[in-house]
């Protein structure tokens, strides 16, 4: 073969306003070729020139903050090209020196020498449901924030809610009833309570146009099966498949445990084996997602009429595995509980077990 007909590997060091280029040759060297502006039409234009090498081109870059346009148009070029984790790309522990040029060129050579694990880039469709559910995310983060708010004031002036629970209808009529002494205060009072409204309205209307766009998704019959397992509502199991894409991409239920970052991480040498905290490794969104349906193991296993009615539509495949997933689980919370665990353990431990059931109905279950 001559050398024309060879690899080169490119790697691509991408910012908001400039790219780095690095290229590797098959048997060859690793160079920096050039610097180029972040725009997409200064990166075809390099392209092109890389293309008149008449070479099969390899690209890699690390995801960040400017998504997957590159991949995509590259993909549509009919280029290979390769979006790695950063968390994931190799590092040498003695290596202070951290430039764009240089992590262009890093790139290339572990490109190269088959160092990097491609991650998984979903469709348009499926990253633009993504965005919604993120930004749902965000809003209740706000929500969040905005109640903290709010509930300092109220602490700081020694106005306090006697009720069990804060944030019900009831709570809500004991904040319209509340009467700070100075006018100040009372204007900040009524700015709080205004943002924590917002905040609510905001929730809910993504909350609907998640229910709105998930009817027309190619994953509604993944989503409504995963709604068959107890605690997994619709926007849980929205979340989960919008994060994680193809649930059958994961060869072994433990790949996926691996992915979410619910294992536990480990430091042991010669005959010491010690094992810490999870490692909240890969995607958090849809850790947390399972995080809270967790919480639902804790009660006896049973059926209720909600989760009954979520059932309906779920093929019977899926139910077995939602049966099992709720007699094991519920079990292992109280036998857990009865050792002195603390709670917070057990859910994860709970969560850890309830993805392997989720792999499961995602190699039953296909996309329509």
């Amino acid at each position: 073969m001559g050398g024309k007909s060879s690899k080169l590997y490119v790697g691509l060091d991408v910012h908001k306003t400039s790219i780095d280029i690095a290229v590797a040759e098959e048997g060859g060297e690793v160079r920096h070729h050039g610097q180029i502006g972040g725009d997409t039409n200064a990166l075809w234009r390099a392209v092109r020139k890389l293309e008149s090498s008449g070479r099969k081109l390899v690209f890699v870059y690390e995801a960040g903050p400017c998504g997957f346009a590159i991949y995509r148009g590259l993909i549509g070029r009919g280029h290979v090209c390769w979006v790695v984790a950063p968390s994931n790309t190799p590092r040498r522990v003695r290596d202070r020196i951290k430039t764009d040029r240089r992590d262009s060129v890093k790139l290339a050579g572990l490109a190269r020498a088959g160092e990097l694990t491609p991650i998984y880039v979903p469709d348009v469709v499926d990253e633009a449901m993504r965005d919604l559910v993120r930004a749902r995310e965000d809003a209740v983060v706000m929500q969040r924030q905005a109640r903290q708010r709010l509930a300092a004031l109220l602490l700081r002036n020694d106005v306090r809610y006697t009720g069990k629970t804060a944030w019900t209808a009831a709570h809500r009529r004991w904040i319209a009833d509340v009467r700070l002494p100075e006018p100040a205060q009372r204007l900040a009072f009524e700015e709080y309570v205004q943002a924590v409204e917002e905040a609510t309205v905001r929730v809910a209307q993504l909350g609907h146009y998640l229910e709105q766009e998930v009817t027309q998704w190619r994953w509604l019959p993944v989503v409504n099966a995963l709604q068959a397992c107890r605690g997994i509502q619709l926007i849980h199991a929205v979340r989960i498949v919008a994060e994680l894409g193809d649930l059958s991409r994961f060869d072994h239920p433990r790949q996926l445990m691996s992915y979410l970052g619910l294992i536990p991480s480990e430091d042991s040498s010669g005959e010491r084996r010690r094992q810490g905290a999870i490692t909240k490794a890969g995607n958090s969104s849809a850790r947390r997602a399972l995080v809270e349906a967790a919480w639902a193991y804790q009660y006896t296993a049973k059926v209720s009429g909600l989760i009954a009615r979520r059932q309906a539509k779920v093929p019977k495949a899926a139910l077995e595995i939602a049966w099992k997933a709720q007699v094991r689980l519920c079990a292992r919370f109280r036998r857990l509980a009865a050792r002195g665990v603390s709670r917070n353990k057990i859910v994860v431990a709970i969560a850890r077990e309830l993805a392997g059931f989720v792999w499961a109905i995602g190699q039953r279950v296909k996309p329509a």
